[in-house]
């Protein structure tokens, strides 16, 4: 008698997984989420939800490209992986010429406000040299330093102020107002 209640339960078991395995929610999940999007496999894939950003808009500018490089401490020199942001700055801007661009440098707190004022903008100008130097036209573009006025984080660790030393680019359809 217990093997009979074994088997039936048994039965029953394999009864309710072959339900279970009837059932499907792929036709729901199609209902209720839009298609992916065909994707090749390449690193160069757009990002889920990125997959319409118009080439020559501020948003390819801002995903593809890049718009902040950073520096050392009490430094306006650029480094290799500055240069290399700016190089791809200076091929997009060179294929996009109907936008301004504003460089906007800026400082950490490791000095006066005015030392860090003048650092600032020796940054912006120095990204803006070298945006020039790459055949970037300089009536279309303009350096403000601002110190460390605006700062992403109040911090004292290393890594954090890092964020603090840089130099951000902003598309423009039309100068800033003076």
């Amino acid at each position: 008698m217990s093997a009979m209640i074994g088997y039936t339960k048994r039965l029953a078991g394999a009864a309710m997984l072959l339900a279970l395995a009837a059932c499907s929610t792929t036709e729901v999940a199609s209902l209720e989420e839009p298609a992916a999007v065909p994707m090749t496999g390449q690193t160069n894939d757009p990002a889920p939800g990125f997959e319409s950003v118009a080439p020559g808009s501020e948003e390819d500018f801002i995903l593809n490209v890049g718009r902040r490089i950073y520096f050392k401490q009490d430094s306006a020199a650029l480094d290799s992986v500055a240069m290399a942001t700016l190089d791809n700055q200076a091929a997009w801007l060179n294929k996009n010429p109907t936008w301004l661009l504003k460089l906007q440098g800026f400082a950490d707190d490791s000095g006066s406000a005015a030392q860090m004022q003048t650092l600032s903008q020796k940054r912006a100008d120095a990204a803006m040299a070298y945006l020039t130097s790459k055949g970037v036209d300089p009536k279309r573009m303009w350096a403000k330093g601002y110190g460390n006025d605006r700062e992403v984080r109040d911090c004292t660790e290393r890594s954090c102020k890092v964020q603090n030393r840089r130099v951000v680019t902003n598309l423009r359809t039309q100068p800033d107002a003076v």
